[in-house]
């Protein structure tokens, strides 16, 4: 290959492909050519073969760091400024509050996506947002702590961290830290963040050519997200996305679409913010506790910024936004676009930006690089000294997210609080700031290091740690004999636990059969999980709790959390022997219950599917615009399933009857209740043929292919199965004649797995 720049040799080059955008080897892919194949590989992301640090176990690399030592090299090297890009003020503490801020920003409740949890900011399309310029220097501002520590400490961990400690260096007492992040090692193809329109064209359709990306008020429409428009129904924004424009993490600070209007902003920060699981008082106190400390940069107009990172030119080693003007940094930074500080102290922490934004009148200006901002009316205030340039001092910069505190009835309630109590709003943003990194990291038992709080915050969905001997080998075996002769179905006790352990998300580790909040409000009403029979199960249950833990004097006792597990087990292994094939699922004792006060009911309401394939559930009244089948394929990487395992869970599921309504959709076999191959059987086979029931194509009937008689009925979350090419190659297998105790021994192992996605406290993080 001589010259690939040069078209004439494009024949003597072995590697032959389709110019795209002026670049040779690129040609249209699988999903170009078939958009809505169900991408089941997403399903296989992250693999170990991906992580160079596979089998080794990160708590423990992470104990043994000298984390004081740690902490003292952070608070060092915040105070170290580097020729190749200047701290601002002599101290890189603010730069490192909004990277870690930025990190943890991308958190949203509603599938618990996005987070600092595994430096998902190291990689596109996170790492490229807009919103993102120039996080990419403080990273590697970071690197030389992350070389010394090396695998012992993972970005996740030290993005964090270096946030905590910058404000802890400017004089804010934090609640703490933990440790326990584990980082990724390839891009999130999966996390669905919304429309990505800039400069009239999607991002994923930019020219890889380095040009000009885009500001966000150049968007083609600043509403994508928003059902119905952003002036009347800021409720509709689309979920599960939190982020109210395309490529950035919150909202757009100049307003919506960048109206500068702070009524509407304000509107869009509730949403935005709740969406984020924060209340009003937590998002005051972080952007008035944020806004305490450094400045804004936007020294430079946007067209003048090089590409993002991950588009920018080979030489720039990952480096991103090449800023051609002057040095480029220092005070030639652009990051957002608007220019100044928002306090006379940005290194200290104080009150001053709450008084200085209640006590003057702001006034809308431009920045140097044309962006909206706000400056005071009255030229006596305060003023903010330059960043880098000794002598020179500008006036306050207020954006316009700012002045939306002050004019919505609400926060500016809250504002005045904070100014009345300052220790007050020092707590508030304290507990808000750890909630903001440390929720999506789900139970303590994850948390490692020395200053991890004694106190259990209810976001954190504590459960009691276990205080008393658990259940042995032959109190399991007398539990499963009496669990199964109370009368209770198969399909009743699988359903509990089923419903119980397949709610847990691995997004954000909530969730999960551990604690049995299934018997808690708000799970114990989910239509999905068969109310009325679910009752009847945890009564009865409960019952046989209440009876084991009276009659033992050894101090031992079990928990409505194992009983519901344990009676699913003995159920799958009744199922399994009345199919033909004897087999023991495994237990693993020791969870515990916890009670309504532990609970926050409001926020686990979230974790209620909208749609669920394993119980053929689909709730078309909340107006769901996604086939079924990617929503079902989204529940199972949730729930950290391969294919393989997807589909075996699935086929046992259908023949367990475990569909929500009962109804026998998917139950292709005569002998429900009997963990068989049946449903893998029928699917494959060419005795049938599947006909659509109306022009929907959501339900079908499965018709005899000799006789046109309807043998059965089906949803598409069961025909996927044998449309897909790699779950049909799948459900092939289970569904030859040697499938039937393959499909057993597979279905139990897939199934303890479900069951012990929570059970942080027995097994590694």
């Amino acid at each position: 290959m001589k010259n690939l720049t040069n078209p004439q040799n494009l024949e003597s080059c072995p590697f032959r492909g389709t110019r795209v955008n002026g670049a040779i080897g690129t040609a249209p892919q699988i999903d170009d050519w078939w958009p809505n194949r169900l991408q089941v590989e997403l399903l296989h992301q992250d693999q170990p073969a991906a992580n160079p640090l596979s089998g080794e176990s990160y708590a423990e690399a992470f104990k043994s760091i000298d984390y004081e030592q740690l902490k003292q090299d952070t608070r060092e090297l915040l105070v170290d400024s580097k020729d190749w890009w200047p701290a601002d003020y002599g101290n890189y503490g603010p730069q490192m509050i909004r990277m870690a801020w930025h990190s943890a920003g991308t958190y949203r409740i509603a599938d618990g996506r996005g987070g600092a949890g595994q430096a998902m900011q190291r990689f596109a399309p996170v790492s490229s947002w807009w919103d993102n310029g120039n996080t990419d220097k403080s990273r590697r501002l970071l690197w030389p702590i992350k070389q010394k520590y090396g695998a012992k400490l993972s970005w996740a961990d030290l993005i964090v961290l270096a946030g905590t400690v910058a404000l802890e260096i400017m004089n804010f007492p934090t609640q703490g830290f933990a440790g326990g992040r584990i980082d990724a090692w390839e891009a999130d193809k999966s996390t669905y963040w919304g429309p990505e329109f800039w400069n009239g064209k999607p991002f994923s359709e930019s020219p890889a050519t380095g040009d000009y990306l885009g500001h966000p008020d150049e968007m083609v429409s600043p509403d994508l997200r928003w059902v119905g428009g952003l002036k009347e129904e800021y409720r509709d924004l689309e979920n599960p996305l939190a982020a109210t424009h395309s490529n950035l993490i919150y909202v757009n600070p100049e307003g919506p679409g960048g109206n500068g209007d702070p009524m509407d902003s304000a509107r869009n920060i509730r949403e935005s913010f709740a969406r984020m699981a924060m209340k009003d008082e937590e998002t005051v106190a972080l952007i008035a506790g944020g806004h305490a400390f450094g400045k804004s940069h936007g020294a430079v107009p946007a067209a003048k910024i090089g590409a993002a990172p991950e588009i920018a030119k080979i030489q720039e080693q990952g480096f991103g936004w090449h800023n051609p003007v002057g040095t480029g940094n220092a005070e030639f930074t652009s990051t957002n676009g608007i220019e100044g500080s928002w306090t006379p102290d940005p290194t200290t922490w104080d009150n001053d930006y709450l008084i200085n934004l209640f006590k003057f009148e702001w006034e809308k200006t431009k920045s140097p690089a044309g962006a909206l901002q706000w400056t005071p009316v009255d030229k006596s205030a305060p003023t903010t000294p330059d960043a880098h340039r000794p002598g020179m001092d500008h006036a306050l910069m207020m954006m316009t997210s700012d002045i939306a505190l002050k004019v919505d009835p609400a926060y500016r309630k809250i504002c005045e609080k904070f100014l009345g109590d300052f220790d007050y709003f020092t707590e508030a943003f304290s507990k808000a700031w750890y909630k903001l990194t440390h929720r999506d990291m789900g139970p303590k038992d994850r948390y490692v290091g020395p200053e991890v709080p004694a106190e259990d915050f209810i976001w954190q969905d504590p459960i009691p740690t276990l205080d008393h001997e658990v259940i042995n080998a032959d109190d399991i075996a007398d539990l499963k004999r009496r669990i199964l002769g109370t009368g209770l179905t198969v399909s009743a006790l699988v359903s509990a636990a089923w419903s119980a352990a397949s709610v847990y998300r691995d997004t954000d580790k909530r969730g999960g059969a551990n604690g049995a909040r299934i018997a808690l409000d708000p799970q114990n009403t989910w239509e999905i999980n068969r109310p009325e029979e679910l009752t009847n199960v945890l009564t009865v249950l409960g019952g046989m709790r209440g009876d084991f833990n009276r009659t033992q004097a050894d101090g031992k006792k079990v928990s409505l959390a194992d009983l519901i597990v344990l009676g699913g087990c003995a159920a799958v292994e009744h199922a399994a022997k009345a199919g033909g094939v004897e087999i023991e699922v495994p237990f693993t004792p020791g969870r515990m219950d916890a009670n309504a006060e532990q609970t926050d009911a409001e926020s686990f309401d979230w974790l209620k599917p909208v749609a669920d394939g394993f119980k053929n559930y689909y709730n078309d009244k909340v107006g769901i615009q996604i086939q079924p089948e990617r929503i079902f394929l989204d529940r199972a990487q949730l729930l950290t399933l391969n294919a393989p395992e997807w589909a075996v869970l699935v086929g046992g599921l259908r023949v367990l009857d475990q569909n929500w309504d009962y109804s026998k959709h998917g139950v292709f076999t005569d002998r429900p209740g009997q963990l068989t191959n049946d449903f893998f059987r029928v699917l494959t086979s060419m005795d049938y043929e599947w006909s659509p029931t109306d022009g929907t194509e959501m339900y079908f009937d499965v018709k005899d292919r000799s006789t046109g008689e309807t043998k059965y009925t089906a949803t598409r979350c069961d025909l996927i199965f044998g449309s897909n090419a790699q779950l049909r190659n799948v459900a092939e297998v289970y569904g030859a004649n040697d499938g039937h105790e393959r499909l057993v021994k597979d279905f139990v192992a897939a199934w303890d797995k479900v069951m012990m996605l929570d059970r942080y406290d027995v097994k590694d993080n």
